[in-house]
């Protein structure tokens, strides 16, 4: 007697009952628990899809803050750990941002109290073979340098901890904005590897050689002033009152001529790679691409008229 008998017959006492009352009553049970497996996983679906669509939030400032952008980490079950589906929602929403030629500067911050991101999401590491973390840490590598390479200012706006994968991903920003309670760590040789998305990199480029060291080589944690003191963030501020000061700044320079911020950062980035000379030529090179805009010479008039300049970016 197969299982769909012995149902049967559990449900209608042990009297010999037709086999073809029975076929028909498997065939409804199959139809029934076929449909139900189907419906569960589109359930799934949905869940895994609203989750990751949720943890990287894009919102476009309007009226007089039109051109900034806010970027929002939003994954609190995990302290804002980035897995694969946060990585890719990630590149898709930095891939946005660089099609958008309306956007002058962009806010990276968290919606989760006392934490920016806690780095990689080591229970989902967990479970990957050494290929599946190597293929992971080189995608996440090369999202930070294409956060680092947008055209347009960035600026990290940090509350609470930014550990591992999170400080590299600060580091890959122009601007650093903490509040005082923020800690900054890359704890990675206590789990005996080393920061593998571009901390041993970015970090000597900003504090130095011999600060970058010992902070790597012990993995220390560091608070917001003394994150201050040594250049790793531009401003340190009140608890609570990072994300302020970061639109304070970002409003000033949303004010600015957008074609010059993308030549200015250009230069910038560009010029530190090359020998001085090499550099000053870059300078020249794009100081030459903005003397036929018309944004120069709104800027010339506005300057002229005691006014604010109205910039296009054209």
């Amino acid at each position: 007697m197969n299982r769909f008998g012995t149902i049967y017959r559990s449900l209608h006492g042990n009297s010999r009952a037709p086999m073809s009352r029975i076929l028909h009553f498997g065939k409804i049970y199959e139809n029934f628990h076929h449909h139900h497996q189907h419906q569960l996983q589109i359930f799934r679906n949905l869940i895994l899809q609203t989750d990751v669509s949720k943890s990287v939030k894009l919102e476009k400032l309007d009226d007089s803050d039109t051109g900034i952008v806010k970027v929002e980490l939003d994954r609190p079950e995990v302290k804002n750990a980035i897995g694969k589906d946060m990585l890719k929602r990630l590149q898709d929403t930095l891939k946005s941002i660089s099609e958008d030629s309306k956007a002058n500067v962009v806010m990276i911050c968290s919606s989760v109290p006392k934490v920016f991101c806690a780095g990689a999401d080591l229970k989902e590491r967990k479970l990957m073979s050494p290929s599946e973390v190597h293929f992971f840490v080189n995608s996440l590598r090369s999202t930070f340098s294409y956060l680092e390479a947008l055209s347009i200012p960035t600026i990290a706006v940090i509350e609470g901890a930014a550990l591992g994968g999170g400080l590299e991903m600060i580091l890959a920003c122009d601007l650093r904005i903490c509040g005082e309670h923020a800690v900054f760590g890359l704890p990675e040789t206590g789990l005996a590897i080393i920061p593998g998305a571009g901390g041993t990199t970015r970090l000597p480029r900003i504090v130095g050689k011999a600060v970058a060291k010992e902070l790597i080589f012990t993995g220390r944690k560091i608070v917001g002033k003394d994150a201050l003191l040594m250049g790793l963030v531009n401003h340190c501020v009140p608890a609570g009152e990072a994300y302020l000061k970061a639109l304070q700044v970002a409003r000033e320079i949303n004010e600015k001529g957008p074609l010059a911020l993308r030549m200015a950062k250009h230069a910038i980035n560009e010029g530190l790679e090359v020998k001085l000379s090499s550099a000053l030529e870059l300078e020249e090179e794009c100081y030459e691409k903005l003397l036929h805009t018309k944004d120069r010479l709104e800027g010339l008039a506005a300057f002229a008229e005691k006014r604010k300049p109205r910039y296009t970016g054209e």
